[in-house]
């Protein structure tokens, strides 16, 4: 499963969450507070105290709404993947806020960008599985998206779209990744681990290259 703030969770099936509406209301919510925030600079004591405690109702809706989202994606990943007596491998995104705050951007999608509640949906996932016998593994994202998915060879990576040279596989670019990360956490589970994932190719009957350890994973 690959998460995203465009796509809160797209997974390997092509079930996919817009992450829309999150962003819509969270950008409400931060001119609200940037309004509110004026008024409180320049009012009387008691519309300052007025102020403050609307700010606070308003920080818990949007976090209450944050969580709400949450259960609900984790709880429909968990039901499906409980149905196909499947594993769930999802992306270990530990740090990335250290390595995106790095990168010039403007003030609006830093603020996007740190208020991704990624390791919440995360630990929603994990507790869930953990109740209803469902295994979650996280595994590295590195490469995840620009990796082909068919074959395994490196390809372009466009926005939203992803294209291989080597097998010419074209399709969303978080779709390849989501099948990226559940190959890799298919490998967990194999005797010989990660080594089925490798970039030895045959021709398949289409006449394109094909990787052996797409025919061992099925």
């Amino acid at each position: 499963m690959d998460f995203g703030r465009r796509d809160i969770a797209l997974t390997s099936n092509g079930d996919k969450w817009d992450g829309k509406k999150l962003t819509e209301t969270r950008d409400k919510y931060s001119r609200t507070r940037a309004s509110l925030q004026r008024k409180a600079s320049t009012r009387t004591r008691s519309s300052r105290r007025r102020c403050r405690r609307i700010l606070v109702r308003l920080s818990g809706r949007e976090r209450r709404f944050q969580q709400w989202m949450n259960h609900n994606i984790s709880k429909a990943i968990i039901e499906q993947a409980k149905q196909q007596n499947a594993l769930i491998a999802i992306e270990d995104l530990t740090g990335i806020r250290e390595r995106t705050n790095k990168k010039t951007r403007n003030q609006t999608e830093r603020r996007r960008s740190n208020s991704w509640s990624f390791f919440q949906l995360r630990t929603f996932l994990e507790y869930k599985g953990l109740r209803e016998g469902v295994e979650v593994i996280a595994v590295s994202p590195a490469y995840t998206s620009q990796t082909c998915h068919c074959c395994l060879h490196i390809g372009l990576r466009s926005d939203k779209k992803f294209k291989c040279g080597n097998c010419n596989w074209s399709g969303d670019a978080d779709l390849n990744g989501a099948k990226m990360i559940s190959l890799l956490g298919q490998s967990v589970n194999l005797p010989r681990g990660s080594s089925y994932l490798c970039c030895s190719l045959s021709t398949d009957s289409s006449g394109l290259l094909k990787s052996p350890a797409m025919e061992s994973l099925g």
